[in-house]
């Protein structure tokens, strides 16, 4: 039962960094579904009363009452997740999103399965089977995600990703005077993994990644001034590096 109690997931990255996922627990969790039940009930409740202004009957109604429950149990929750970056506006709400197990965004197949298992994780009333997975496994994960190989992080509120511009068509004059030499193959072997494969990672674990990475290879740069975005430090030193070797 100690996984009720886990606040990080560590991941070994292939950056050679150890990267740590904020855990969801129970209480934010249940905020994000009470908001996304409220917005799903709100949104049958207009359709039935559309429904009883159209005097609307028969089997053309119920067959609408039937999709329209499908779409706010199943696929409400699969659009958004994948549509919005693994965050329904319950999660978004509750600063929560879905990732896959390894950091990176959650897929379609992760997403569906999860969903359709809740079914499982809702009995026999009011999340028990979910409730108590979520405190008997070590990664705060229900039933559904255990399947789908997902899991529900807290999101820093600076986690967004900010675009910047490409530095690699950049003038060397243009790129700050660093000295990169003290930069061990090691360090410069982490640094092209994250740059290879940060697309693929979530907003939250990239984020998280990129500023230990910077904090790790910070020491080996001289003449570093100034408080850039992590991201953006990284980007400069691969910069310096092609026009330098």
């Amino acid at each position: 039962m100690s996984a009720g109690v886990q606040e990080t997931l560590r991941i070994a990255t292939p950056e050679g960094v150890s990267l740590e996922l904020p855990l969801a627990g129970l209480g934010s969790r249940f905020v994000a579904l009470l908001v996304d039940f409220v917005l799903q009930g709100l949104a049958f409740t207009l359709l039935i009363v559309v429904l009883v202004v159209a005097n609307a009957g028969g089997y053309a109604a119920t067959a609408i009452v039937a999709v329209a429950v499908f779409a706010l149990l199943f696929a409400y929750p699969v659009a958004f997740e994948l549509g919005a970056g693994g965050r329904t506006p319950g999660k978004r709400w509750s600063n929560l999103r879905v990732v896959s197990d390894d950091g990176s965004p959650v897929t379609f197949r992760g997403s569906a399965l999860r969903n359709v298992l809740r079914l499982v994780d809702i009995l026999p009333a009011l999340y028990l089977v979910g409730t108590i997975a979520i405190f008997a496994t070590r990664n705060n994960q229900r039933l559904g995600d255990l399947a789908a190989g997902t899991l529900v992080v807290r999101e820093p509120r600076e986690a967004a990703v900010v675009a910047h511009a490409p530095v690699e068509v950049a003038e060397p004059g243009e790129l700050p005077a660093w000295d990169v030499s003290g930069l061990r193959e090691a360090e410069l072997v982490a640094l092209r993994r994250f740059l290879e494969r940060r697309d693929a990672l979530d907003a939250t674990p990239r984020n998280l990644l990129a500023r230990d990475l910077a904090k790790r290879l910070r020491p080996s740069v001289g003449g570093v001034g100034g408080d850039l975005p992590p991201e953006r430090f990284l980007e400069l030193i691969a910069a310096l590096r092609r026009i330098r070797t």
